[in-house]
């Protein structure tokens, strides 16, 4: 098995009701790649993230992981060997830091101890102070209660991390610092990393490659210089036409006396 076939998906097909939220998707992805998900609402991103760890089975085709279909692994199994961050966090409100983070090392029996010099690694590698662990979620604000889900997702070492509009409830600054803080431990752990986002800017300056999904079938993919470049049909030029607008109103403004 060769770099490239780290994660492959061939004729992803999923169907709610009458309507088909994936419509024979197929994705190649490298060890080590940060690939966005983008496109409008409903056009099938969360669908085709949750297919990767079993969250969602599709009706048609198949997901393979380092060369094996998923469907040969227990979903619980499977998905302890996945990080998965989304936008509600999904932290233990009656757990405190400490024991959120350390959740899924003791499903992986991992001891008590050792759990405890994990976590500590872990609150360093998040940029959270270590007195943060005996903290509630409650006392946390929005920035630091990601940043606990972002430990919890890398507790056990993961290699693919899923990311679902992960700063998305946060305010600009603290979104764009995240964003880049996490961008600096994908490169330095060497993650690979799957991330659904509705902000075409945040994928442009995130990822290395753009996935656009439009009515569950991928109308694009390319890196996002590349994409810029060459745009696509109509769908994805419009999507492509936001951040330059936005760019071209700022500079504007910059120019105004």
């Amino acid at each position: 098995m060769g770099e490239a076939d780290f994660l492959e998906l061939d004729g992803i097909v999923k169907r709610h009701g009458g309507r088909a939220a994936l419509d024979g998707v197929g994705l190649r992805v490298t060890r080590g790649a940060f690939v966005a998900l983008v496109g409008p609402s409903g056009s099938g991103k969360t669908t085709l993230l949750k297919t990767l760890n079993r969250l969602v089975e599709p009706d048609a085709g198949e997901v393979r992981l380092e060369g094996r279909d998923v469907r040969q692994t227990p979903p619980a199994t499977l998905r302890r060997g996945i990080g998965y961050v989304f936008q509600g966090i999904g932290l233990f409100p009656h757990l405190d830091v400490a024991a959120n983070i350390a959740l899924p090392l003791r499903l992986a029996g991992v001891p008590g101890a050792d759990r405890e010099g994990r976590v500590a690694a872990l609150l360093d590698l998040v940029a959270l102070p270590r007195d943060f662990a005996r903290r509630r979620p409650a006392a946390l604000s929005g920035g630091q209660a990601q940043r606990v889900g972002l430990a919890r997702a890398l507790a056990a070492g993961p290699p693919l991390m899923l990311m679902d509009e992960p700063f998305g409830a946060l305010d600009p600054v603290v979104r764009d610092e995240l964003g880049r803080a996490y961008r600096a431990l994908h490169e330095r752990l060497g993650l690979t990393t799957i991330m659904v986002t509705h902000d075409m800017t945040e994928a442009l300056l995130l990822a290395d490659r753009i996935v656009v999904l439009i009515a569950g079938r991928i109308r694009a993919d390319a890196a996002p210089a590349e994409l810029m470049r060459r745009g696509g049909d109509a769908a994805v030029r419009a999507l492509l036409d936001v951040p330059r607008r936005q760019a071209e109103r700022l500079a504007a403004l910059e120019r105004a006396e």
